[in-house]
């Protein structure tokens, strides 16, 4: 039986990988390092800021300290709200995923994106109430593909909720590989949507749907059938 639901936020609520690649690119070429769409969705998505930027030093053979990894990851927190302001992030159908989840049991955000990002995005839609759990990329030591932004979700959220929470009680939606195997590895069920990679990239995950309209509790008892 699911009794709640995990969210990823980039990819899965806000359309923002676009921006974050932007944001991306941009700083990166003022500090003299080069980042192509192709390179960002397959080799960086998964990381979480400091992450991306280290491993796309260390790829141009041009390794950055702490501090200044940290002085680019602030660069480009301003610079993606800068490129937000100008329409609205959310996905088709968020919204009402939000809402309908939300109504069926306790939810929360798993993710490798900043907190004040996060915040940020929901505040401005007024859908920030509806998650009394968010666990961003400075939660935790290791950030996705890890388990722990999921087993730190989980237990917060069970510890907010009043609801006792097994990890396979929890399901997470995912855009990436790279969040499946987090929550699979944390012992979360799991749906891909192929909101930012075809079904054959999400092939790990327990269930793929194409659209957050498809994400309703009443699919929970097919999808997860052999759920204990």
């Amino acid at each position: 039986m699911i009794k709640a639901v995990i969210f990823d936020f980039d990819g899965v609520i806000a359309n923002s990988e676009p921006l974050h690649f932007r944001a991306f690119r941009d700083v990166a070429a003022r500090h003299g390092l080069s980042l192509t769409e192709a390179d960002y969705y397959n080799r960086y998505l998964g990381f979480d800021d400091v992450g991306a930027f280290t491993a796309m030093a260390e790829d141009q053979q041009r390794p950055l300290t702490p501090s200044v990894v940290a002085a680019l990851v602030a660069e480009k927190a301003v610079h993606l709200e800068a490129l937000e302001h100008r329409a609205s992030v959310l996905f088709p159908g968020a919204r009402a995923a939000i809402e309908r989840m939300a109504a069926h049991g306790p939810i929360a955000i798993a993710s490798g994106a900043l907190r004040a990002e996060i915040v940020r995005v929901l505040d401005r839609e007024s859908l920030r109430h509806h998650f009394p759990v968010i666990v961003s990329a400075e939660d935790t030591p290791a950030s996705k593909p890890d388990p722990a932004p999921y087993r730190l979700a989980v237990d917060r959220l069970a510890s907010a909720s009043g609801v006792a929470l097994a990890p396979g009680e929890c399901v997470a939606i995912e855009d990436s590989r790279w969040g499946l195997q987090s929550a699979r590895d944390a012992g979360l069920r799991t749906v891909g949507i192929t909101q930012s990679y075809d079904a054959s990239a999400l092939s790990n995950a327990d269930t793929v749907i194409a659209h957050l309209d498809d994400f309703r509790p009443d699919a929970f008892d097919r999808w997860f059938a052999d759920a204990p």
